[in-house]
């Protein structure tokens, strides 16, 4: 089978990426695999996810400036669609053809089916929205592979597509498959959007070559330092109510992004220079992983949140707000705790119970057990059955 993953990015760090080249990776050994990049060329680089022993393909796809014939009315439409059209079947319609003018339309009409896939999947809501308007001009069974939640898209403050709700609803039933990451955003899309779909969980991205200790009294966080996402600054001023009980525990957080400055400025405001260490994103995360004692997912929102499930390999308890995913996932299974969503105070608590807790050990044990639902191979028999129309 012939299957094209259609994608933003796969040479540059994130969680959405190092989810592709898992599941790309072990579909290639039984399919032939294309990964269709906007990726700039000179980035290409497929030792970052270990993509280089594999026989995938890739093709950078790079769409020409639109002409400004065609670009003038495309963004007058877009501009009318969110602000005073009824935002309708047939006007959503349209929408989506002006926000992807027929120009880049039609390259990637081109370029998918000259190469005969059996099947394209549109990595993320907009590439998804791409497929969707071109799905009756092209011969490929077509998926959209949502990475984000409900919630993430259309109702916190900073959402992805919160002008676009309509579009989705009326785009993407037009897809053969939208796949979602939880339950409860099957939930959601449905009654609220009348959306079908179906739940796939993200896999464990990284092959643990070793544990955590609580010996080691650190408290570790990763992740894109994005506008109100992971929550950082609330980890930080937790931990600064933490230390003045705790003079032992120390706290690394991984990441870059356009709020480190201000993560830095918190540090140095409650004088944590010597406690709280930031470092930049790595290929060799595992080593984070593996000098700490206990993972903190301090995030105001999640789609799935994978570097639970990575730190859980390592025999890392978890403290999580608790996010509707995250219990979903995380709930009852005797992994960890989880603290009020933006409540400093509680997740502070939280932070000084998981240090006190004469049962870590156990806990540390019940993370590691749990992680392996989520190994490349039970997530990959699912795609599997979805792209041969199989049910588990």
């Amino acid at each position: 089978m012939k299957i094209c993953f259609y994608c933003d990015t796969i040479f540059t760090f994130g969680g959405v990426q190092r989810v592709l080249a898992v599941i790309a990776k072990e579909l290639s050994k039984e399919h032939d695999i294309t990964i269709l990049t906007l990726d700039d060329p000179s980035l290409n680089d497929t030792t970052m996810y270990g993509l280089e022993s594999t026989e995938i393909h890739y093709i950078n796809l790079q769409y020409s400036k639109i002409p400004f014939y065609e670009n003038i009315p495309c963004k007058a439409f877009s501009l009318l669609y969110k602000t005073i059209l009824p935002q309708n079947k047939l006007f959503s319609k349209w929408y989506g053809y002006s926000s992807f003018p027929h120009t880049q339309r039609s390259l990637l009409i081109k370029t998918l089916n000259q190469e005969n896939y059996d099947v394209v999947v549109g990595v993320h809501v907009f590439l998804s929205f791409h497929l969707a308007s071109i799905k009756r001009q092209i011969q490929a069974k077509t998926i959209g592979w949502m990475h984000n939640s409900y919630d993430a898209f259309f109702s916190i403050k900073t959402s992805y597509v919160g002008k676009q709700k309509n579009q989705f609803k009326h785009l993407m039933p037009k897809l053969d498959k939208v796949i979602v990451l939880s339950k409860y955003d099957q939930e959601r899309f449905l009654k609220e959007l009348n959306v079908q779909t179906e739940v796939i969980y993200n896999p464990l991205t990284i092959e643990p070559k070793g544990k955590g200790s609580p010996e080691h009294k650190k408290f570790l966080a990763i992740g894109r330092f994005s506008p109100l996402h992971k929550g950082f600054d609330i980890l930080i001023n937790a931990f600064a109510l933490f230390a003045k009980q705790n003079q032992d525990w120390t706290l690394d957080i991984v990441g870059e992004g356009p709020e480190e400055d201000m993560l830095r400025s918190l540090i140095t405001k409650h004088h944590l220079e010597k406690r709280v260490t930031i470092y930049p994103f790595t290929k060799e995360v595992e080593k984070h992983y593996e000098s700490a004692s206990v993972y903190v997912l301090s995030s105001r929102w999640e789609g799935f949140g994978l570097v639970l499930v990575e730190a859980m390999s390592y025999g890392l308890p978890i403290i999580s707000s608790n996010l509707p995913v995250t219990k979903e996932l995380f709930e009852g299974k005797g992994v960890g705790v989880f603290f009020k969503n933006e409540d400093i105070a509680d997740l502070a608590e939280k932070m000084n119970l998981m240090t006190k807790n004469n049962d870590i050990e156990i806990i540390c044990d019940n993370a590691f057990e749990y992680s392996k639902h989520f190994f490349t191979i039970n997530i990959y028999k699912q795609w599997k059955n979805l792209f041969l129309n199989k049910n588990d």
